[in-house]
């Protein structure tokens, strides 16, 4: 088993998917170790650290990586299997931000009434029992949450030379903030470019649907995750395989059209997995699908498009590819429990 390590440093750290040099080359069938900053880059650590103080935009969302893939071309799809995602420190921060979220002004609508005021919330993160802690800002209300982390940034370079920021999702991948993205999952993405050059990071703690606010529990990482390839298959937008789902995805504005593009690829997958006619496959999704929303407040929305597999008669997706990195995850998890 070939085991990579990378924990970047501070000037390692990327903000835009293209236009970057990778910072190591994996070959398929690795297992990557990979340390990831929150989308602060650690910065905000107390509740008296206001971002617009203490962060420089555009420095926020970064990622590391990119990492280039060994035989990766155009037309190619990179399979990327979280093993697991390990929150780094033993605390968590969360922000309103004036002009930004999903019950607030925003630059594109704009109304009079003055923005939200900005505030830091800081959570207290115990991975022994697995919870987050919440503390009210403005009382001694306290609750435990579950924690339940994820990556809300993951994905490639786009094509045609293009950079785009990381808090902006696209066909690309990039800041989804899908709480589905969690240890157990296979993401699947288009190459664009050779190599791929994939990158992840905006780690979460735990995070609702929509991230209403605009930020979650906002956490380091120590993620493990296996890379492989699938050569001469492409896959249009970003998609996801666990043990039950299959699952599209689609980043655009307005939400209606993120909502038609995760759905019309569900749709299409479906015909293809099972042999029906596409107003089959429709109908059929139509009636047993789901639609978890990733994030209302990017530059892009994103939704989901998600259907048990069960309804589509358990397929063999992407020649069965999930099942074998879940398999070497599960070897890997093995050995470092010994």
């Amino acid at each position: 088993m070939n085991v990579v390590s990378y924990r970047p440093e501070k000037d390692e750290l990327a903000y835009t998917f293209g236009g970057r040099a990778p910072v190591a080359t994996i070959a398929p069938g690795t297992i990557l170790e990979v340390y990831t900053e929150d989308c602060f880059g650690g910065l905000v650590q107390s509740v008296d650290d206001l971002a617009s103080v203490v962060c420089e935009f555009p420095y926020l969302n970064p990622v590391s990586g990119p990492f280039f893939v060994e035989g990766a071309e155009p037309g190619d799809t990179l399979a990327l299997h979280f093993i697991a995602i390990e929150p780094a420190r033993d605390w968590a921060v969360s922000t309103t931000f004036p002009l930004f979220g999903a019950l607030t002004s925003t630059h594109t609508t704009a109304t009079l009434q003055p923005p939200l005021e900005e505030r830091v919330w800081r959570y207290d993160i115990d991975k022994a029992r697995n919870v987050a802690v919440f503390h009210a800002r403005r009382s001694d209300f306290t609750v435990e949450m579950p924690l339940d982390p994820m990556h809300g940034t993951v994905g490639v370079a786009p094509a045609a030379f293009e950079a785009r920021m990381t808090i902006t999702p696209d066909a690309h991948g990039g800041n989804m903030d899908t709480p589905e993205m969690r240890a157990g999952v296979t993401a699947y993405f288009g190459v664009n470019v050779e190599g791929a050059l994939f990158a992840l990071g905006d780690g979460h703690g735990r995070q609702g649907e929509g991230e209403v606010c605009g930020t979650a529990v906002e956490s380091a990482m120590n993620t493990v995750v296996a890379v492989d390839l699938i050569k001469g298959v492409g896959t249009p937008w970003p998609r996801l395989e666990d043990d039950a789902y299959v699952m599209s995805t689609g980043s655009a504005r307005p939400l209606e059209d993120a909502y038609r593009i995760s759905q019309h690829d569900l749709v299409t997958w479906a015909a293809e997995l099972t042999g029906l006619d596409t107003l089959d496959a429709y109908q059929l999704v139509s009636q047993v699908g789901l639609a978890p929303v990733g994030n209302v407040c990017d530059t892009n929305y994103t939704m989901l498009a998600k259907v048990a597999k069960s309804y589509l008669g358990s397929p063999a997706v992407y020649d069965g590819m999930h099942a074998r990195m879940r398999a070497q995850g599960a070897e890997y998890l093995s050995g470092r429990s010994r």
